[in-house]
């Protein structure tokens, strides 16, 4: 395999890993094994399964963190990331001895591998600490960042037919879609905090929230980054407006997204050669905000949510493509971008 398709299937992957992570995340499968890397101790489930079968009546049934269906959830994530990591790591081992062929500095494939192994780490504290907040949002900050990075090198592969002189994009457009991937990004990162905090649900009307414009929050805890799943930092429960305080923010970073994604697709529109791209923003972020709501209205199936994680990583990836071809001036025939 030649090292633009390693780099395009490493890209593809990625995308399919966060999905997957949000699938096991959402259906309470996060402590199917609740030790690392292996589950139990074993290789496999099936070879713990004296072990979980122990965990389930101590828990009194299978409706508990652990269950066969759980254990293989997790340890299937675990397993396709490891391949992941593995993969990553023949990335830079080909960037670097290809970095003369391809004309590229093998800096950005050698940071990669470091920001994976980050990423495993967070990986195995979601689990022995058991959940909390900041580590899994971390987790998924790291699965995203490595997302963005892979989206970049592949980018970087991808080569014109031919070269053409470039729009004069202004120096508000390149500064407008830096600003966008920096608000998605945080948005991305609120997006996280409402799922590792379970407050998706405390909001199940639209546009109102508790039948409010403004429901009643409390901020001091909502947002408070070291403490353990469901508590205040001294140990209370989380209450229904600290949750509250962190669903709606979010949904406030929505409106930010939007008027500055909007203006970002008016103003590629207008600039000759980039309506493609001013397509590409617009399709995906109504495609986000139709998930968003949708999973609001029909009260968080399981699979709008995950798709929800998708358009996230998709929302990003359109973003760095943006910021990609403002910077580059590549233009595709045919393609408008």
């Amino acid at each position: 395999m030649n090292f633009k398709r390693l780099v395009m299937f490493a890209t593809v992957l990625t995308f399919g890993l966060i999905m997957l992570g949000a699938y096991v995340r959402l259906s309470d499968a996060g402590l199917g094994c609740p030790d690392w890397p292996g589950c139990y101790g074993k290789l496999t489930p099936s070879h713990a399964a004296a072990d979980i079968a122990a965990a389930v009546q101590q828990q009194g049934g299978d409706h508990g963190p652990v269950s066969i269906p759980k254990a293989w959830k997790e340890m299937v994530h675990r397993y396709i990331a490891s391949f992941l990591g593995l993969l990553i790591i023949s990335i830079a081992v080909m960037a670097w001895r290809k970095r003369d062929e391809l004309k590229q500095s093998p800096v950005l494939a050698t940071a990669l591998v470091g920001v994976v192994c980050l990423q495993g780490a967070f990986g195995a504290w979601t689990v022995t600490l058991l959940l909390k907040p900041a580590i899994v949002t971390g987790h998924l900050i790291g699965g995203m960042s490595v997302l963005g990075l892979l989206t970049w090198l592949w980018l970087r592969q991808t080569t014109a037919a031919r070269t053409v002189s470039p729009p004069r994009d202004s120096q508000r457009l390149v500064w407008l879609a830096r600003l966008g991937l920096l608000v998605v990004c945080a948005q991305i990162i609120l997006g996280g905090w409402v799922s590792t905090n379970y407050a998706a649900v405390v909001c199940t009307d639209f546009p109102t929230c508790q039948g409010s414009y403004w429901p009643t929050m409390e901020f001091n805890h909502a947002f408070h980054i070291v403490r353990e799943l469901g508590e205040t930092p001294d140990g209370k429960l989380l209450n229904v407006a600290s949750l509250t305080a962190i669903h709606f923010t979010h949904r406030m970073g929505a409106i930010v997204v939007t008027a500055v994604l909007l203006t970002l697709a008016l103003a590629l529109w207008r600039t000759p050669g980039r309506q493609a791209l001013a397509l590409k923003v617009a399709g995906v972020l109504t495609l986000q905000i139709a998930m968003g709501i949708g999973n609001v209205v029909f009260h968080l199936p399981l699979w709008l949510a995950v798709l929800h994680n998708g358009g996230a990583a998709l929302l990003l990836v359109t973003l760095i493509l943006v910021n990609y071809r403002l910077a580059s001036h590549r233009v595709i025939p045919h393609a408008g971008v």
